[in-house]
């Protein structure tokens, strides 16, 4: 996997705790990151399944009969 540097400002404060308490910085910026980037495709997903929801209704259950009935004969 290849990686990137990506920086960030934080309060000095911020930075005296981090090594004050020895955490690891990288660990929970990749920790984070994976974390967003799980709920805005889980977010996205659930659009898509709404958007196709809102045709499927549309679809009368005649014509899908129509076509296992038409599927089925081939």
């Amino acid at each position: 996997m290849d990686y990137i540097t990506v920086s960030a400002k934080i309060p000095k404060k911020y930075k005296k705790k981090i090594d004050e308490y020895g955490i690891s910085v990288s660990r929970v910026i990749r920790k984070a990151i994976e974390e967003e980037i799980r709920k805005v495709e889980a977010l996205k997903i659930k659009r898509r399944i709404e958007e196709n929801r809102k045709l499927i209704k549309k679809i009368k259950s005649e014509d899908v009969v129509a076509l296992i009935r038409e599927d089925r004969e081939r």
